[in-house]
Order: structure tokens, then C-alpha cells, then sequence
């Protein structure tokens, strides 16, 4: 089955892509829509802007729709950045400039103050307005210095400590085993099976009453 993966990021579309590997489904980045509104992130939550990003695409492709959201949450600094993870040092800013804000903000906290966890939440949305939403949560410790040339976003800060390694010194296999987004796609495949049933069954019981 066909489904619209709602991002244009390649990264997240080959994390996405291997994750699911072995499923019917087909993933299609918004790149083949490219007429598609822009959604504005304003939700107070990560599940608001997923369910949003994912009713507005299904509802313009006529496609069930899969978005998520996610960032990272420094236990330190109350769960910041939190949502606005991507823009944290503003809306311009690019990674490095992110995770150079992040470290400032944490200089002088010792290991075990460094507490953080990587949340995901992804929400599938159908044509016809049904929706699920699941969510996945990776702890860790942010790192002193960045570390590793692979992977993006806060990655090279992200340490995870039973390897000793940040996600940007993995690679995507040993990562994609214990990653947020691994943790919140096995939900989506849990719930997957029977959120197309529903949206089938739905979609007959239009037919036979048109």
C-alpha cells in the first residue's frame, strides 16, 4: 500500500524506508506532491503538530499519511528544547548552530546532570479524518563535544550509554535498533494492520450506501 510519508527530509524517508522493510507498505516523500500546503508547526505538542502535518497531507493527496515529530528534551533545562528542537537557536538556524546553543546551556553541568531522552510521535491519518497516534522514547546523556560524522539534528550530542557511542558515531543499523523513531514505528506496526482495516472497512460502508 501506498502511503505519504509527510516530509521532504531524505534523511527521515531512508530511516523510515529501512525501518519498515518487510511491510506492504510503500513510502512516498512529499516531493511527489509538490503542490502540497505548507503546515505550520503551532501546535503546544509533538502529537499536535504530527496529527496535523498528517490530516492535512492525507486530506490533499487523498493518501493515508504518516508525520512525525520529534526532538530531544534535556531533563537539566525542564524538557527543552522540546518541539521547537529544530528552530531551537532560531528560525533560521541550522544543526550546528542548535547544538552549539545546547552545549552553552548545559557548560559546567556534571555526567549525571545531563540527563536527556529523544521522544517521537508519529500520527497516521486517513482521508475520511480516522487518525492513531504512537510515540517511541530513547534516554541518554548529552555528550561534552559532539561526536561522530554520521546521522543529523542533535546526534552528535545524543550519547548512548550502553554502547558509549552518540548516535553520530553509529551506524544506522546498530541506531535504527534502539532510536526513538525505531521505538515509535514498532508501535506503528502494531497498530498499522488494524488502523487499513478500519480505514477499508469505512471506506466500503460510503460505497454501498452511494
Amino acid at each position: 500500500m501506498k502511503i505519504v510519508l509527510a516530509t521532504k527530509n531524505r534523511n527521515k524517508l531512508r530511516e523510515f524506508t529501512q525501518m519498515l522493510t518487510g511491510t506492504d507498505v510503500c513510502l512516498v516523500s512529499l516531493d511527489r506532491f509538490p503542490d502540497c500546503p505548507e503546515v505550520l508547526e503551532d501546535g503546544s505538542s509533538f502529537a499536535e503538530n504530527a496529527l496535523k502535518k498528517a490530516g492535512t497531507i492525507a486530506a490533499h493527496t487523498g493518501h493515508i499519511s504518516i508525520a512525525d515529530d520529534s526532538g530531544i528534551e534535556v531533563d537539566a533545562l525542564e524538557g527543552r528544547p522540546g518541539i521547537y528542537s529544530a528552530r531551537y537557536a532560531g528560525p533560521e538556524a541550522d544543526d550546528l548552530q542548535n547544538n552549539t546553543k545546547l552545549l552553552g546551556e548545559l557548560e559546567g553541568h556534571p555526567a549525571e546532570k545531563r540527563g536527556a531522552q529523544f521522544r517521537c510521535v508519529i500520527a497516521l491519518a486517513a482521508p475520511d479524518g480516522t487518525h492513531q497516534v504512537v510515540e517511541g522514547v530513547c534516554r541518554g546523556v548529552i555528550a561534552d563535544a559532539p561526536r561522530g560524522s554520521n546521522g543529523f539534528g542533535y546526534d552528535p550530542l545524543f550519547l548512548d550509554e550502553t554502547s558509549g557511542r552518540t548516535f553520530a558515531e553509529m551506524g544506522s543499523e546498530y541506531k535504527n535498533r534502539i532510536s526513538h523513531r525505531f521505538q515509535a514505528i514498532r508501535e506503528l506496526q502494531k497498530v498499522l494492520p488494524e488502523f487499513l482495516e478500519k480505514v477499508n472497512n469505512q471506506s466500503l460502508n460510503v460505497k454501498r450506501k452511494g
